[in-house]
């Protein structure tokens, strides 16, 4: 079975750091199990803003999540400190969340 299989029958439990500054996503992608990143920093006015990586670093598109919400949506969850909400929008598109690291 496939490591995607495997997330989507048995998410992982997630915890992440009260009041994060930082939030890192490891992913896991249906299409043969690649590893990307998704990474939420707070900006100068405090707020969150998504970027998307290859494990190489690379940048990558937004779209190639294939995710169910727009950007600013997710965003706007991170905001709110929701995120149940921004772990349930990530996992409803292409990708899974394996693991999570906060600061």
């Amino acid at each position: 079975m496939s490591k995607y299989r495997e997330l989507r029958i048995n998410q992982p439990q997630l915890t992440i750091k009260e009041g994060a500054r930082e939030v890192i996503f490891k992913l896991i992608s249906c299409m043969c199990d690649n590893v990307s990143y998704m990474k939420f920093y707070k900006n100068d006015n405090g707020d969150f803003r998504v970027q998307a990586t290859t494990s190489h670093g690379m940048g990558y598109a937004f779209s190639n999540f294939q995710i169910k919400h727009s950007k600013e949506e997710i965003e706007w969850e991170a905001d709110d400190n929701m995120w149940g909400g921004v772990i349930a929008m990530i996992n409803s598109g292409t990708s899974v969340i394996e693991s999570v690291k906060s600061r």
